[in-house]
């Protein structure tokens, strides 16, 4: 009796197909590549100093294909790599890419994912210079990227500021989580109520113009990207032993997340500063010189104003934890 055919799987048919595939979207020629995609290891020519950064992007963890796009993965996990870089006051040089692939998934799904996230590539001038392949039961990628300083400027890092700051931010607030919030009670369908908040957690529109402008200030003191919600970027991005007094109306934020409060009872402010991925832009300047930033940087808007003393309070009442990868979903807000 002869043996059944294996089952035909509509994804690649090797991992040289598979490659072949990446190879038609991401071009190699590039002045910080030498030696690119293709042998052991790429070889880069690379700046005395850059900042480098990586990123886990996984099905039904960070996205769910009930509502993600191809081309919203595509876009979306180099979008938070780049603001990882962007977070720092750097610009970006270049990527690696480590890919898991269920054999199920058609590779129509990975053509349009991979044009998606070359033109985003394209747009910051990053090329992709290697990575690993591998067969797995859901989709996973881990983004490596790495970039310089903006010229002119300097990398920004956490832990600088001093008691009396502002802490400043660029970019909307809760935004994301709107948008979560509203994709997981309606699908992809959600977009029609609320189609700012959709987009931005589909993939953040990133603002590398403030950043440089950022970077270019000796007197702001730090610089990060908000993932994990203002209540849990905060405390990190802040000086050991201090704290921060957050304070800002419900009126500054974008009316969908407004909305997505007065549906849920619970306080704009409150519910903003609980949201994570909103890729906003968190920096500190001195009193005194807000108003030459907001001068180079018109977005920019004060949130609070550090403390010499531990603790997260927003208007006067103390702030609860924010998003953490290892507590349990029920706590997180």
């Amino acid at each position: 009796m002869s043996r059944p055919a294996p089952p035909a799987f509509p994804g690649p048919a090797s991992e040289q197909d598979f490659l072949d595939l990446i190879a038609g979207h991401f071009p190699e020629a590039h002045a910080h590549v030498e030696l690119g995609r293709g042998d052991d290891c790429a070889i880069l020519r690379c700046p005395e100093r850059i900042c480098l950064t990586t990123d886990l992007f996984l099905e039904d963890r960070h996205f769910r294909r009930a509502y993600f796009e191809p081309e919203d993965v595509g876009r979306k996990v180099l979008a938070v790599n780049l603001s990882d870089i962007l977070g720092m006051g750097g610009r970006p040089l270049g990527f690696a890419l480590n890919l898991m692939a269920p054999r199920d998934v058609p590779r129509a799904w990975w053509d349009r994912m991979f044009l998606a996230m070359s033109g985003l590539a394209r747009d910051y001038g990053a090329p992709l210079v290697g990575g690993d392949l591998s067969a797995a039961e859901r989709i996973g990628l881990a983004v490596t990227m790495w970039g310089e300083a903006v010229p002119g400027g300097e990398f920004k890092r956490r832990g600088r500021t001093e008691p009396g700051d502002l802490l400043v931010a660029v970019g909307p607030l809760g935004l994301a989580r709107a948008g979560l919030l509203a994709l997981e009670e309606g699908g992809r369908h959600a977009a029609a109520d609320a189609p700012h908040a959709v987009a931005w957690h589909l993939c953040p529109t990133l603002d590398p113009e403030s950043s440089a402008a950022l970077a270019r200030m000796p007197f702001v003191r730090g610089l990060m990207d908000v993932s994990d919600g203002l209540c849990q970027d905060v405390p990190r991005f802040l000086a050991r032993g201090q704290g921060a007094a957050l304070g800002f109306d419900g009126l500054a934020l974008h009316e969908e997340v407004r909305a997505a409060a007065r549906a849920r009872g619970q306080d704009p402010a409150l519910f903003a500063a609980l949201g994570g991925e909103d890729y906003a832009l968190l920096g500190a300047v001195p009193p005194e010189r807000l108003d030459e930033a907001r001068a180079a940087v018109p977005r920019l808007m004060p949130i609070g104003r550090v403390t010499a003393t531990p603790g997260l309070t927003l208007n006067d009442a103390p702030l609860p934890g924010g998003f953490d990868h290892f507590r349990p979903a029920d706590t997180e807000d």
